[in-house]
């Protein structure tokens, strides 16, 4: 036996998925334990291991390959649990994280507070130090002043330092020399460079990772210790790998270096999940990548079959939260999920989320305490989840308890529980629509061409209206649904990415200058690949990019390069073609007379950990009209109730169509079919829900 366990930890559960010999054979669920990731997690591989008849020491024992994702970073950017970071700048430039971009998405509106920057400005520390654009020492590194700097911050107890001075991009000197004295008057401290973790150009993008970076070593680099420690204690000791916000692995030692690459660890993997589901199904090539998990709702996309990355990346909101600036699976994350608490406003209107009960408490319905009401207890009011089958039955909801919350929620708003329930549940569509159209319609794409396809615990409980809302024909729900950012992982590849800016243009090319950065990425690329040992012998896989505008313009898009390094104007020419190609899909215009500006160049490293064969979509199996286990009373609304048969999933054979409104259990999710929309179960264990729109 060849298993390989994947692991991902949310705000209320830690999925696990198995898989032997290359395929899933089973999904577990706990609920996630955070104040020791790994009780959670050894709750739900006791279980798996259960139910592959044997221990969890045999289980880690047969396991060759362990991968982990978590949204620990993200929820302690969010929480403000990260560490006591100070941030040294260039003498005069202390406000870079203060004035971010300047951009504003409501500029007329004086209602809000100004936004408070990541690193407090009390917190921003200027060194006296200057280089050009050009790479010019200016001002050299006073030492003094910098040594005297450093004893101010041993003295206040800074727990870790960020370094962004400008133009290290160019020249990292006088970046270089202060490390080396922090790490002489701050020993044990960790600190981030700019100049080496994220070597672009645009002051506050790189100030802002660099400040991310630097504040999560110390939180990180424990967690993942912890995580490791308990795991080689319970019996594991193959390879560990974590899932990055790129869409592939990479191991526990450079992940404590730079993790920054760990906030959308989980998140990020569900698009892998989509891309593979939706080829397996032969469904179609863009797919709108719904994740409903309890604290969050996820959104990606997949485009043509690939994955769609950005730099702009905000942790919060655009404009007034902070951007990560480093290549990411773009991935919306919104706070509205099975755990998000309802309740009314000064103003006596019905809210859902951004708050969460998460684990601890939760809903109301887990009987830990909770008492607000929440998406999860309008569901049971509703009666699309069966109490005494959650998890498969391991866990026992309590029914009179989000009976009791959602009445109260109710008696506020002067309407039935079933009519405050059913608005629950639409008010949270409306914000998960809200999310999809930001990534679909503001970008160009019509989700009516698109497929859906939904995963997490709450997956298949409200993707149905949300896709009619949308116009969309059919929803994809995969097998592994409801753990769909763990079955990513088990799809995923080794990746690295690095970057180096070079500005230069298409109509007086700097070849040495695009060239030299190319050589520093491919220097930086084999580094990592040579780091990974017999791991890297398989297939690898190296790419390069460049971020490139038409002269005048703002922001750029990414090219791929037909080869890494540029020798002739004919060269020059294919960039040029390429980056018009690239504009007119997505602006639908193409200005061939202006010549191409190139900011960024960009490398990415992949080594694949599985097997890449192109799938043949499994033959179609006949229809058929399954007979239900039971019925029972739920509401669908238009003010009645009604007996809707219950399916069990495992019950429903390939080929199996379950018109609604109907309701489909499955061990870790729940499916609801509403009226007028029709379930089929394909041969591949998947579920289709084809929508009335």
């Amino acid at each position: 036996m060849a298993y390989r366990i994947s692991v991902d930890t949310g705000g209320t559960f830690t999925d696990v998925v198995v898989s032997e010999n290359g395929r899933i054979v089973l999904i577990e669920k706990a609920l996630t334990t955070p104040e020791r990731i790994f009780r959670g997690m050894q709750a739900a591989l006791t279980i798996a291991a259960e139910r592959l008849g044997v221990s969890l020491a045999g289980l880690l024992a047969g396991t060759e390959l362990f991968i982990y994702g978590t949204t620990r970073a993200a929820n302690a950017i969010v929480e403000a649990r990260t560490a006591r970071t100070a941030l040294l700048v260039t003498e005069g430039f202390p406000d870079i994280l203060l004035y971010r971009e300047g951009g504003k998405a409501k500029p007329h509106d004086s209602s809000r507070d100004y936004p408070a920057p990541y690193i407090p400005r009390r917190h921003t520390f200027e060194v006296r130090e200057r280089i050009s654009a050009e790479g010019e020492v200016l001002t050299p590194l006073d030492r003094e002043q910098a040594a005297r700097v450093l004893a101010t911050l041993k003295a206040r107890n800074f727990e870790a330092v960020a370094v962004c001075f400008l133009w290290s991009v160019v020249n990292p000197a006088h970046e270089a020399a202060i490390a080396a004295m922090i790490e002489e008057h701050l020993p044990g401290v960790p600190y981030s460079l700019s100049s080496r973790l994220i070597p672009i150009v645009r002051e506050y993008r790189r100030a802002s990772a660099t400040a991310i970076d630097a504040s999560l070593k110390p939180l990180m680099e424990r967690h993942l210790r912890e995580m490791e420690e308990d795991l080689r204690a319970a019996g594991y000791a193959g390879e560990i790998l974590v899932s990055t916000s790129v869409g592939g692995c990479m191991n526990v030692e450079e992940l404590a270096t730079r993790p920054i690459h760990t906030v959308k660890s989980g998140p990020a993997m569900a698009p892998v999940a989509g891309r593979r589901y939706a080829a397996e199904e032969d469904a179609g090539k863009d797919v709108i990548v719904c994740d409903t998990g309890g604290t969050t709702f996820d959104v990606g996309l997949i485009r043509d079959g690939n994955l769609v990355y950005s730099r702009d990346t905000w942790l919060g909101a655009k404009w007034t939260g902070h951007i990560m600036s480093m290549s990411t699976v773009d991935v919306r994350s919104i706070g509205a999920g099975g755990g998000s608490i309802a309740h009314v406003d000064a103003g006596g209107l019905l809210r859902v989320g951004p708050r969460s009960a998460g684990s601890v408490p939760g809903p109301a319905a887990y009987g830990r305490g909770g008492t607000e009401p929440t998406v999860t207890d309008a569901a049971v009011v509703l009666g699309y989840l069966d109490p005494a089958f959650f998890l498969g039955g391991r866990m026992k909801l309590d029914a009179g308890a989000a009976a009791a919350a959602i009445g109260a929620l109710a008696g506020r708003l002067a309407l039935t529980p079933e009519d405050a329930a059913y608005a629950v549940i639409h008010l949270a569509n409306e914000h998960m629509i809200r999310a999809i159209n930001e990534i679909t319609v503001n970008e160009g794409i019509n989700p009516r061409e698109s497929l859906v396809l939904a995963g997490g615990g709450a997956a298949g409980m409200n993707i149905g209206l949300i896709a009619q809302e949308l116009g969309c024909a059919r929803v994809l729900v995969p097998a592994t649904a409801s753990a769909l950012s763990a079955s990513g992982m088990q799809f995923s590849d080794i990746v690295f990415e690095h970057s180096a800016s070079a500005l230069t243009r298409t109509n007086a090319f700097d070849f040495d200058g695009a060239n030299q950065a190319l050589d520093a990425i491919r220097a930086e690329l084999d580094r990592f690949t040579a780091e990974l040992g017999e791991r890297a012998r398989g297939r690898v896989r190296t790419e390069y990019f460049v971020e490139a505008r038409y002269l005048f313009q703002i922001w750029e898009l990414d090219v791929p390069l037909p080869k890494d390094r540029f020798e002739t104007e004919e060269d020059v020419r294919i960039l040029d073609a390429a980056f018009d190609a690239a504009h007119e899909r997505v602006f639908a215009v193409v200005d061939a007379e202006s010549p191409v500006e190139c900011v960024t160049w960009k490398g990415r490293v992949t080594i694949a950990l599985g097997d890449d064969a192109e799938l043949a979509p499994p033959a179609a199996a006949p229809p058929s009209v399954p007979a239900p286990d039971r019925r029972r009373r739920a509401y669908f609304g238009g003010g009645r109730w009604v007996e809707a048969p219950i399916h069990i999933g495992t019950d429903l054979a390939p080929g199996a169509e379950v018109p609604g409104p109907a309701i489909i259990e499955e061990t870790t999710t729940t499916i609801v079919v509403f009226p007028g929309m029709t379930a089929r179960r394909t041969a591949a264990g998947n579920t289709f829900l084809d929508i009335a729109t």
